[in-house]
């Protein structure tokens, strides 16, 4: 768990520092001025730092996938050739030029997971209780789906997504702070604006927590039509009837699933339905099973 949020940490830092550097050669760091909210540098601002977040998260994502998850890398000599060849041969099929990494990694759980900056440059990861638990067709079924989602740049949209809801939840905190500072300032004689000391700053985080929540509908929702979508790819890879027998093999052993690595729920390939649905980054399992079954393909 340490080792976790020593990496989440690390991300963040690296974030902050590239960012900021950024900001500072191109003067982009101050946007209350005298006269009051500079609306066009907040903007760049907030653009630059959404779209930066996410950019760098995704480009060090096979980097602490490996750490996080402990994944292995495996060729087509070793134990686990037969995995490395089936991906590669599905990846093939969806017109991948450069074949993704193929990884194992040990855990009880029913799980596998794509990542990567691009589809030419992925990591496809399965665990070891997919690999004891599931037939061959099955398993076949669930690597078309991550094969889909790499063939959709699944991986680059959801970066994408991610660092416009960042950018407005910026903008509008930072609004929102200024509006609420300025009214409590009232009609005292000073005309500089009241913002920019800490309890701005504070409020300004109040504001990004309470946007940021209404921002993960969003994304949640982005995030189930893709695995529709990564459905419709891995049954038009594998087989239709494939694809279904994973995602029923993976309903009837749900139970097995770890929550121990809930920070990394996007890369789940199944989520229980419950209230809070609507934030599931993945729709349930029987709807899943229904769109296939209804499906022409």
């Amino acid at each position: 768990m340490f080792k976790r949020f020593f990496l989440f940490a690390l991300t963040n830092i690296l974030v902050m520092v590239t960012v900021s550097i950024v900001m500072s050669v191109l003067g982009l760091n101050s946007y209350i001025t005298a006269a009051g909210m500079n609306y066009q540098a907040l903007m760049v601002f907030c653009l630059i730092w959404g779209f930066a977040g996410s950019g760098i998260s995704l480009l060090l994502s096979k980097f602490m996938a490996k750490r996080m998850m402990g994944v292995q890398i495996v060729d087509d000599r070793g134990q686990y050739g037969d995995l490395v060849r089936k991906v590669h041969m599905l990846a093939r099929s969806a017109g991948i030029e450069k074949m993704p990494e193929v990884g194992v990694y040990q855990s009880q759980e029913v799980n596998a997971f794509a990542t990567g900056p691009s589809k030419n440059n992925a990591l496809v990861a399965v665990s070891s209780g997919l690999l004891q638990q599931m037939n061959a067709e099955e398993v076949e079924g669930v690597l078309a789906h991550e094969i889909a989602h790499v063939a959709n740049g699944d991986m680059v949209t959801m970066a994408l997504v991610q660092g416009v809801v960042n950018a407005f939840v910026m903008f509008f905190a930072r609004i929102a702070a200024f509006a609420l500072s300025q009214a409590m300032k009232g009609d005292q004689d000073d005309d500089r604006p009241a913002a920019g000391g800490f309890a701005y700053h504070m409020t300004v985080m109040v504001f990004e927590i309470a946007f940021s929540f209404l921002g993960m509908f969003v994304v949640a929702y982005v995030s189930r039509m893709r695995e529709f979508r990564a459905d419709a790819g891995g049954a038009k890879f594998a087989g239709k009837q494939k694809m279904i027998a994973a995602l029923r093999k993976l309903k009837a052993r749900i139970e097995y699933v770890d929550d121990s690595h809930e920070a990394l729920n996007t890369m789940k390939i199944s989520s229980k339905k419950g209230v809070m649905s609507f934030l599931s980054t993945h729709p349930s399992l029987d709807d899943r099973i229904n769109a296939l079954e209804r499906a022409m393909i």
